[in-house]
């Protein structure tokens, strides 16, 4: 039996519980309280927070944990994520997404990395389909892969409003949904479908007609990338205030070649700032797709998203001024929420698992814990993937 007892942590939870300890026996959370004892009997480590704000590990919804991109051809695929490259800016629980290419990129290699990534310390699911309709599924059908598959929670992306899109109809959206919803009902899963939100006129027009006319529940949409651009961004302002999620996106930045985007500290912050229900707001970083950029002389440079804009992000926000314990939902408790993963993810009380980070004094990751263990001290990995040099 495992023990690790951190002292004297400004724990956010994400709601602010002041300075405690939290005892974890495992890979679970066992108590949270002031001048908590280690166990008798137990050889137990001691790790001092001093003082340090503690808040819980980031659930990351939407990364090509096998990679992405391709859409320049096959030299722009972009290689698998390692363990590292995650656990370094604090996510501990990830949802692999396929993408543009569902040809030479399946859905059991993604739920093979997933159960790696697992098996290596944190924890990963993934969604079944990919950008197009008909769905590509493992099973026969998709709602067979959410039912029958543990790791498979919904269905995504599914691409919309996009050049890259099978250009689905209003009917074969709602079919998707409610194969979802069936889904996740037969299975006790969220039964949720991400939407690859482009920038095209319409824009989030179809949700939004779909959520106001049928009774297929809000709570099953998460449409993501909504701050790559302005109109975009104010349906997602509506969209959530009908109980929809909506998802921003860490790596769309004027720097990683979206110029006409909102940045994601600003989105966080203008949506709370406009008393928008921040529990339907969520974050990822879209980690390891690629960005096909044309330069003056049309030749083609493609830019990796990196999963560093994630923690990046948190801290502009935190520095912004936006409340820790606003930042800590939108990338823990909400995306946990939203896909059916809370309270085993993206909170700290008993019973949870043991999935934290600590920052440093700079709103920096200093320490990362998933599943009880010890991935990240001072910054530096400490554990790494398989095959990771």
């Amino acid at each position: 039996m495992k023990c690790l007892l951190i002292k004297n942590a400004n724990v956010y939870a994400p709601q602010p519980l002041g300075i405690v300890d939290i005892l974890i026996i495992n890979d679970k959370i066992a108590k949270i309280g002031q001048q908590l004892a280690a166990p008798q009997g137990l050889d137990c480590q001691i790790l001092d927070a001093q003082k340090r704000k503690a808040v819980p590990g980031y659930v990351d919804q939407h990364v090509h944990i096998i990679g992405g991109g391709g859409e320049s051809g096959p030299y722009s695929r972009t290689p698998e994520i390692n363990l590292s490259e995650l656990t370094k800016v604090g996510i501990t629980t990830v949802v692999g997404v396929l993408g543009t290419d569902g040809t030479s990129r399946h859905n059991e290699s993604l739920l093979a990395k997933a159960r790696g990534l697992t098996h290596e310390g944190i924890t990963a699911y993934m969604l079944t389909g990919s950008y197009e309709i008909p769905l590509h599924n493992m099973t026969g059908d998709v709602r067979r892969d959410i039912i029958l598959i543990n790791e498979c929670l919904g269905i995504g992306e599914v691409a919309l409003s996009d050049h890259r899109s099978s250009q689905p109809t209003r009917e074969e959206l709602e079919k998707v949904l409610t194969q979802a919803r069936l889904g996740g009902m037969l299975s006790g899963k969220a039964g949720v479908v991400q939407f690859h939100m482009g920038v095209g006129k319409s824009g989030m027009d179809v949700l939004l007609a779909i959520v106001r006319e049928t009774e297929i529940p809000a709570r099953h949409f998460i449409p993501t990338h909504v701050n790559r651009a302005f109109h975009l961004f104010e349906q997602a302002k509506e969209f959530a205030r009908l109980g929809g999620y909506v998802d921003i996106t860490s790596g769309i930045r004027e720097q990683d070649g979206f110029p006409a985007c909102v940045k994601p500290s600003d989105a966080i912050k203008i949506l709370y700032e406009e008393g928008v229900p921040m529990d339907r707001v969520t974050m990822s970083s879209d980690a390891n797709g690629c960005m096909s950029v044309t330069l003056s002389d049309g030749s083609q440079k493609q830019l990796a998203v990196s999963p560093d804009s994630f923690q990046e992000e948190v801290k502009d926000a935190l520095l912004a001024g936006v409340p820790t314990e606003v930042v800590a939902k939108v990338v823990s408790s909400n995306p946990a929420q939203a896909n059916g993963l809370y309270p085993q993810k993206g909170c700290l009380q008993a019973d949870s698992d043991a999935d934290l980070i600590i920052y440093s004094d700079s709103y920096d990751v200093d320490t990362v814990i998933a599943k009880g263990q010890i991935m990240v001290a001072a910054g530096e990995a400490l554990v790494k993937g398989t095959f990771e040099k």
